[in-house]
């Protein structure tokens, strides 16, 4: 349906198109010019009746019955009052003309009105037709939009993931840290490697994953943990607790990596304010969560963090991450997924 300032002139246009259809199929027993002229005139108020009818009644309906969360509620509503409200409209204005304007030229009135109602059926078919047809064609066009953004913001997020496969800072610090360790404890320093080559090689395999279990990503924060214990240690805790039943969810990868790093970012790591990180799974939700003690001068980042995390979500769930922060803590809670 038409929904701009024109939309009138289009109903008249309308109109006048009808009667002047009508006046081909059927035959009118005068053809007197102000009948005609009537007849155009009485066919424009019921298109502009109807047609301004449907439009408003078609709003209220998107509103109240959305297509695609009440499909069959939406046919039912839409068809049967419809179908009364046409036929009502018809049938008043039809009246209307032949009391006050000029009589019908039809004898047999009874037969008019029962050809008005199947006609009044047949446009609400009509009508509802062509709205289904416009929900499939605005629904798949929206489909495509989504497939092509999630594309972009997958390719982004896979952009993101390399740059931190080969981030200079995580590299020359945990090499800073080798180091270190070959001249002090060497069975360290082999384990160090060890773990280190478990990060990168989990960096590798999830770079092409929209998700991941829970359990593969624990397994892999167990190796770059190491890494940051070997690295801050004393000064920094891992709590983690996470229920078997949530280890068979599903999340998207690097998260939580990405939450605990920012935790890092953000906050000051030393003797004297150690940083405690809290893993742990609750009802459906994984938290992480860490004590707050903001650094005053905070390294820049791209930004994308948990931006890259919310739109990777929306296409798997309604439910959306949460971030909590009061004076002393910063919490941030990620839907676990079911089996995808």
């Amino acid at each position: 349906m038409l929904q701009n300032n024109w939309r009138f002139l289009w109903m008249v246009l309308a109109g006048t198109g009808i009667a002047m259809l009508l006046k081909l199929i059927i035959t009118f027993p005068s053809n007197d010019l102000s009948n005609q002229l009537f007849g155009i005139l009485e066919s424009i108020i019921i298109t502009v009746l109807i047609w301004e009818g449907n439009l408003r009644y078609d709003r209220y309906l998107n509103h109240k019955f959305p297509w695609d969360k009440f499909l069959k509620k939406r046919i039912l509503f839409q068809l049967v009052p419809t179908t009364v409200y046409v036929s009502t409209v018809i049938l008043i204005v039809l009246t209307a003309f032949d009391s006050y304007v000029c009589p019908m030229p039809f004898d047999d009135k009874q037969k008019l009105l029962i050809i008005v109602f199947v006609v009044a059926f047949l446009f609400s078919i009509a009508i509802l037709s062509l709205e289904i047809s416009f929900q499939f064609f605005r629904k798949w066009k929206q489909s495509l939009l989504e497939v092509e953004q999630y594309k972009s913001e997958t390719a982004l997020a896979r952009l993101e993931n390399l740059k931190n496969q080969v981030n200079p800072h995580f590299l020359f610090n945990n090499m800073s840290v080798l180091s270190s360790l070959v001249y002090k404890d060497q069975d360290k320093a082999v384990d160090f490697i060890n773990q280190l080559s478990k990060v990168y090689r989990y960096l590798l395999d999830s770079g092409s994953s929209e998700l991941t279990t829970l359990e593969d990503e624990m397994q892999f924060l167990q190796s770059y943990t190491y890494l940051l214990n070997i690295r801050y240690s004393p000064n920094i805790h891992f709590e983690i607790t996470v229920s078997e039943e949530a280890l068979k969810t599903y999340i998207p990868p690097m998260s939580v990596q990405l939450l605990i790093e920012n935790a890092i970012k953000h906050n000051e790591i030393s003797s004297a304010a150690p940083l405690t990180i809290s893993i742990r799974s609750e009802e459906g939700w994984l938290i992480v969560e860490n004590n707050l003690q903001l650094r005053s001068t905070v390294e820049n980042g791209s930004g994308t963090g948990l931006k890259n995390i919310r739109s990777r979500y929306q296409y798997f769930t309604d439910r959306e991450p949460e971030v909590t922060a009061t004076e002393t803590h910063f919490y941030v809670k990620i839907p676990l997924l079911k089996a995808p």
